[in-house]
């Protein structure tokens, strides 16, 4: 029973996934990253299995209006600003 209720929630997060990531290949990539925005077909391809499996944190960042990708933050870049 338990089992079947996990197969169900993950294939419901995976079909909505499926859906959000055909419109984020098509129009969303553009809007969050500007290298992307002219990417081509085989690009677009390519980020569907990732879209779908990540796509609540995508859709977070698409409907922010956010048009850059994160800087890193990692030690050494901390370092090298002076933060400790």
């Amino acid at each position: 029973m338990i089992a079947a209720i996990f197969l169900i929630a993950i294939g419901a997060y995976l079909a909505c996934g499926l859906v959000f990531a055909v419109a984020f290949a098509l129009f969303g990539a553009g809007k969050i990253d500007p290298h992307a925005a002219h990417g081509s077909w085989g690009f677009r391809v390519l980020i569907i299995p990732g879209a779908t499996a990540f796509w609540p944190l995508l859709l977070n960042r698409w409907r922010q209006g956010i048009h850059e990708p994160p800087e890193e933050r990692n030690a050494h870049r901390l370092a090298a600003k002076g933060i400790k």
